[in-house]
């Protein structure tokens, strides 16, 4: 079954960076052609136009539809990570079977949801949108920020991959959301150098980027941002 587009899954998104998890990960497992991307404006409040809360009540994206099971929808950008690995990634391409590496996994893809997230786009919202410069909220959110990556510096010492020495959709999470650094840089200066002071973090995003499904994520998101 398919939706009215003839596709697989309908994902609603935004120029944000959680909807391109979805998108990465989709690539990762060879559904990269699988999925009509809507893409909403989000500063003209698109996200709360009832096109997409009639499916997404908290109006946020991103949003899935999965039209093979009878319209099955998620939203929250770590259910739907989990709701894909668990439903179609049968052969463990990025994700796993023994227990305590399924919990890792999740422990990780916890603490991108609940520390990196929120932090970097605090820290985002009152450098670059807030209508007063308040520089204790700038401050506290650009410490929390280095303090976020210094606990994954810590974490990738010596290692390759979160989990078990195996790219998963852990890492997926994470990516997502470090380029708004070099973006606050010119508003928040004690951002700068960031890469040099975490030399793991720096060869760690440089190898999910060198990933193929990754790579095709990452360009279909520059074609939306730049199209023909």
């Amino acid at each position: 079954m398919s939706g009215s587009h003839g596709k697989q899954f309908t994902l609603f998104a935004s120029l944000g960076p959680n909807p391109w998890k979805v998108t990465m990960l989709l690539h990762e497992l060879g559904l990269g052609s699988s999925y009509e991307l809507i893409v909403l404006n989000q500063p003209a409040g698109e996200v709360k136009s009832e096109r997409h809360t009639k499916h997404n009540p908290n109006g946020r994206v991103p949003t899935l539809i999965d039209h093979s099971n009878n319209d099955f929808t998620v939203w929250e950008s770590g259910a739907i990570l989990e709701y894909i690995v668990e439903k179609y990634d049968t052969e463990r391409k990025v994700s796993f079977e023994k227990l305590e590496e399924k919990i890792l996994a999740q422990q990780y893809l916890f603490f991108q949801m609940s520390g990196q997230g929120p932090y970097f786009g605090q820290a985002v919202w009152f450098a670059k949108y807030h209508g007063e410069r308040i520089p204790t909220a700038v401050d506290r959110y650009a410490k929390e920020i280095l303090r976020v990556t210094g606990v994954l510096e810590t974490i990738l010492t010596g290692k390759t991959w979160l989990v078990a020495e195996k790219f998963s959709y852990a890492d997926i999470a994470f990516a997502v959301w470090f380029p708004v650094i070099d973006w606050l840089t010119p508003d928040v200066p004690e951002l700068g150098g960031w890469k040099e002071k975490h030399p793991n973090v720096a060869k760690w995003l440089q190898a999910i980027s060198e990933r193929p499904g990754v790579a095709a994520a990452l360009k279909e998101k520059a074609e939306v941002l730049n199209p023909k």
